[in-house]
């Protein structure tokens, strides 16, 4: 995962977030959004949520669960990215289409 290719995140331990200056012409809505969904995921499962972009520009969530915890549940988070798709579909297929807009010809 290329570091530039990295979207937003959010972390539950440290409570931090992180959005890509590099996507700062998304709308406002768009990028509070985001950070509602990262925090409020993260704070849920317990974990740091990372959104990128693929290859293909669509949209990537990424759960990264700290080492330590031994009671982080995989398959729980595993559906809970699938709910946050599933209930976010439009705000993920569109970012997809903004991607690649904007950044899907950079590099050949």
């Amino acid at each position: 995962m290329e570091e530039t290719t990295i979207l937003c995140g959010a972390n539950a331990d440290a409570e931090k977030y992180y959005f890509n200056p590099r996507y700062a012409n998304l709308p406002e809505a768009v990028q509070e959004e985001l950070r509602s969904l990262t925090v409020l995921f993260a704070e849920e499962v317990g974990c740091t949520l990372l959104v990128s972009f693929g290859e293909d520009g669509d949209p990537v969530l990424h759960v990264i669960r700290d080492d330590n915890d031994f009671l982080f549940d995989e398959i729980e988070a595993e559906l809970q990215v699938r709910r946050l798709q599933r209930e976010h579909e439009e705000l993920f297929t569109s970012l997809g289409e903004y991607y690649r807009a904007f950044f899907g010809q950079e590099e050949t």
